[in-house]
């Protein structure tokens, strides 16, 4: 399992991307909601970024059953990405921690368990300002915490810079 951090157009997504090419078999989550035309753009970008062959799994809250239900005809599931599945969690959960805590264990509890490796994306957002609402503080939180958890059972956790991979845990498989 691999997980991918880093910042808004860090090469993220690029890098995951060549990680999963190395598989015939790909299963693509997408957990982004076209929900305004800027959003529209960007997942049609990133629809064109990424082959035509691999299988496209749109999921929103239910990530953990998702990985479970394609993980045995897939060689690699690569998940794009954390930051939003973790705003829909909040959304769905109406900001109950509680909820939104038994969501995220039950995705790594997922993670632990599956045979099939794994890439997920996600934004690194502990180097940013401190949100001045609670709803920001909230989703820093909760994202927070779901990547501390990733990283945790992760075999390799790498933080893009400029579109360069930096190992913080594991290895750095291919160039970006």
């Amino acid at each position: 399992m691999t997980l991918v951090l880093g910042g808004a157009r860090s090469g993220k997504s690029r890098y995951a991307q060549q990680l999963a090419a190395r598989a015939s078999k790909v299963t693509f989550f997408a957990t982004a909601e076209a929900s305004d035309d800027e959003m529209r753009r960007k997942i049609e970008r990133h629809r064109q970024d990424r082959p035509a062959s691999w299988k496209t799994v749109e999921v929103r809250v239910d990530l953990d059953s998702a990985l479970r239900e394609h993980a045995a005809d897939s060689e690699i599931l690569l998940v794009d990405c954390l930051t939003l599945y973790a705003a829909n969690i909040m959304s769905h959960e109406r900001e109950n921690k509680e909820l939104m805590g038994k969501r995220v264990e039950r995705l790594c509890e997922t993670l632990r368990t599956l045979s099939t490796s794994v890439v997920l994306v996600s934004n690194e957002v502990g180097s940013g300002v401190i949100p001045s609402f609670p709803t920001g503080v909230l989703f820093r939180d909760i994202l927070g915490e779901l990547n501390q958890k990733v990283a945790q059972i992760a075999d390799n956790v790498l933080i893009m810079f400029a579109g360069l991979p930096l190992a913080l845990k594991g290895k750095a498989e291919v160039q970006a």
